[in-house]
């Protein structure tokens, strides 16, 4: 697991604050650049991150609520090659939750899409669902 590289989108309708919408990103990731487009009909933030240490809060809520197996099976299901994509609800995220979702029409709001590119996946899926 050499380079680790994260990058997080989060689509912000029009009737939602963007404050709340980085916040929900922020519960589950560690320190990123943001950045805000015009997208659609609203904007979309983007957070780039570099680094396994981006993933400590997403290892730390894994373990706290006791969902490393189910997670470890989601990640491996989103597998392509070298990237991990997963999808996770923005409102649980906002509440510092993970809930895994799918790509589309599962919530109102869209999901919190994590793309995650990195040499060896199956060895950075293991570290995050490992019970330390």
């Amino acid at each position: 697991m050499n380079e680790v590289h994260v990058v997080v989108e989060a689509e912000i309708k029009p009737t939602e604050d963007p404050e709340k919408v980085r916040r929900a990103v922020e519960n589950i990731i560690g320190e990123a650049e943001y950045e805000v487009k015009r997208w659609n009909h609203g904007a979309l933030l983007t957070a780039r991150a570099e680094g396994r240490e981006s993933l400590v809060k997403f290892k730390t809520l894994l373990r706290v609520e006791r969902i490393q197996a189910a997670a470890r099976a989601e990640l491996r299901r989103w597998t392509a090659g070298n990237t991990i994509t997963i999808h996770l609800n923005k409102q649980a995220a906002y509440m510092g939750r993970v809930s895994f979702s799918e790509p589309t029409a599962e919530s109102p709001l869209g999901p919190i899409k994590i793309q995650i590119k990195c040499e060896k996946p199956s060895a950075l899926i293991e570290w995050l669902t490992s019970e330390i």
